[in-house]
């Protein structure tokens, strides 16, 4: 059995359905861009708040790349840990809220 991937945009382009048909890799069956099946939109959302509570807010692209390196690196372990532990009951979740917001 292949990799699962949300519907988002850029998973719904021609070529790529193709490429994901092709390496049997199925589509999920909820609506595109739920930023709650993505553990990654955490873990963004996690740095954007570090990020506006710095004393210096970046002010160029290279301070805002070696700002979010920082506060990547400062990320504790365990929560990236309780992101990857949730997905088994993200898509649950989502069926039971109809697509809706969910608590993860």
């Amino acid at each position: 059995m292949g990799t699962t991937f949300d519907n988002a945009r850029a998973h719904r382009a021609a070529a790529v359905r193709e490429f994901l048909d092709a390496e049997g890799v199925q589509q999920m069956p909820w609506p595109a861009c739920s930023p709650d099946m993505n553990p990654i939109e955490h873990a963004w959302d996690a740095l954007g708040r570090a990020i506006k509570e710095r004393h210096n807010i970046p002010q160029t692209l290279q301070e805002l790349a070696q700002a979010l390196t920082e506060e990547w690196d400062a990320l504790p372990t365990d929560n990236i840990i309780k992101l990857v532990d949730s997905m088994p009951r993200r898509p649950n979740a989502l069926i039971r809220v109809r697509g809706g917001h969910t608590r993860y």
